[in-house]
């Protein structure tokens, strides 16, 4: 994808002796690493290793659950406190290393104060006792409320809503989830099942993730969910998690994603994780979410007549391609994001165009009419505007998506289908598991094109206007009165 300011005011602390405790720590400031785009995002001072994350879930979506969040980080600089990323829970309690730590909120920071100032280049680990809330907003993201339980979308800055943590991509961790649910759910989570354990009325799954992943990334599945399996390539274990009530008629959807996945490791090579699969939440979001492993998919997508199956399918591929572009390669900063959506439309595109006799040109040449109007009502692809304060998920424009595509297909006009190739398999092979910027990618093409292409990626990566596309100069924009957007006659919901 695929939220205002999720910054929302907490109370300090809740309970009397949690008031006690705020008392002796002096007031509590709220911290972010500078990104332009999400400037409170995101806390100096420490690299997060791991997280686990025990979430207790009663069987009422609209009530909070019970969560102990342990963070395992080292710290790169002194600290005399620890700045995390949450909100709309509820603080208990809070230790660093086994102790207890004073602790307050403000705005959307939880503040912890060590028992003992932590020098730089050591381990710490953080363990938060808290609640974790689904009852509000579900349009500024985090938890999303579906027909029988709960699911994730936490992009781009909602996943401190759900638990405390660094809430950046740039600082990529490992994740164990254990949930525990009523006998009758089914619990599935990003990564691969390490464990389940009934225990009377309820059961604990546990899942644990093999590669690093941002936290914007992070799912989990509650609900009455069926979990097919299937082998995609190299024996890839495949599972999808649906509402048991509509298995049949998704089934053939389902079906299909090995061959996605045949397809894009033509593309750019092998897949990046250890699973893959579709979440199909009974729910209305407005988007798909390329989550990490376990792709979250509105079940209207696939049951919806009017959307043709052409496009169910680009759709299906554009969260695929995500997990290459965006999941195991992860946008340093929110301004990269244009890597992650025009590649995923990059491939959507291409994949329209070999299976369904969707011309990518003609396409492309669609968005080019339009990149004027979209850089002047969004900023260029590689220098968004802002989101606007009330609404996060506008930072989504048309200018990240079938403009940013656009910029791929004027380099691959630029320096040729074959160094093109080369440089996609290289991209995500030489930063898997990373978070990159562009000019890492920028930097690369040039050494793969052998060439400086700096005057080249300046104009289309930051310009105000769109650059004549090498091959065709009779390219034009079109007026501003007719710049809609190349896929307006399709009434579908946006990609994430």
């Amino acid at each position: 994808m695929p939220h205002t300011s999720r910054r929302l005011r907490a109370a300090l602390l809740v309970t009397a002796s949690a008031a006690l405790v705020a008392a002796t720590l002096p007031a509590p400031e709220p911290l972010g690493i500078g990104d332009r785009l999400f400037p409170h995002l995101g806390n100096p001072g420490y690299d997060v290793l791991a997280y686990d994350i025990s979430l207790t879930y009663r069987g009422k979506n609209t009530e909070p659950l019970d969560a102990v969040t342990t963070i395992d980080a080292r710290t790169t600089h002194p600290l005399e406190r620890v700045n995390l990323d949450f909100a709309v829970g509820t603080v208990e309690a809070v230790e660093v290393d086994g102790r207890a730590a004073e602790f307050a909120t403000r705005d959307e920071d939880l503040v912890i104060r060590p028992p003992d100032r932590l020098p730089a280049g050591v381990p710490v680990r953080i363990t938060v006792r808290h609640t974790s809330d689904p009852s509000g907003d579900p349009s500024r993201g985090g938890w999303v409320r579906t027909a029988d339980g709960l699911a994730m979308a936490n992009q781009a800055d909602a996943a401190h809503r759900v638990f405390p943590g660094n809430d950046h991509p740039a600082d990529k961790a490992y994740f164990t989830f254990r949930v525990t649910a009523p006998n009758d759910l089914t619990v599935v989570a990003g990564g691969l099942p390490a464990g389940r354990r009934r225990h009377g009325d309820t059961t604990t799954w546990t899942y644990r993730t093999a590669h690093p992943m941002a936290t914007e990334l992070a799912q989990v599945s509650i609900g009455r969910s069926t979990v097919p399996h299937r082998t995609g390539p190299h024996g890839l274990p495949v599972r999808d998690v649906v509402p048991s009530a509509d298995r049949d008629i998704l089934e053939p959807w389902l079906d299909k994603t090995p061959k996605h996945l045949a397809w894009m490791e033509e593309q750019v090579g092998p897949y990046p994780f250890e699973t893959y699969g579709l979440l199909v939440a009974d729910t209305e979001t407005g988007f798909e979410l390329e989550t990490q492993t376990l792709s979250l998919f509105e079940r209207s997508l696939f049951t919806e007549p009017a959307y043709p199956a052409w496009y169910i399918e680009s759709v299906m591929v554009h969260e695929l391609a995500h997990q290459w572009f965006g999941d195991s390669v992860s946008p340093r900063v929110w301004s990269d994001l244009w890597l992650n959506e025009g590649h995923a439309t990059w491939y959507e595109a291409r994949y329209a165009e070999e299976h369904a006799d969707k011309p990518l040109e003609q396409r492309m040449r669609e968005a080019y009419s339009h990149s004027d109007a979209w850089r002047a009502a969004g900023g260029p692809p590689a220098h968004p505007d802002p989101p606007s304060p009330d609404h996060k998920i506008s930072l989504f424009r048309p200018v990240v998506y079938d403009g940013s595509a656009l910029v791929l297909y004027a380099l691959r006009q630029e320096i040729g289908a074959d160094a093109f190739d080369r440089l996609e398999r290289a991209w995500v092979r030489g930063h898997r598991d990373r978070s990159a910027t562009t000019a890492d990618f920028t930097r690369l093409a040039a050494r793969i094109a052998g060439r400086d292409l700096t005057a080249f990626f300046d104009g289309w990566l930051f310009g105000e206007k769109t650059p004549p596309m090498p091959g065709h100069p009779d390219w034009r924009g079109a007026t501003p009165r007719t710049a809609a957007g190349p896929r307006a006659a399709v009434p579908a919901p946006k990609p994430g």
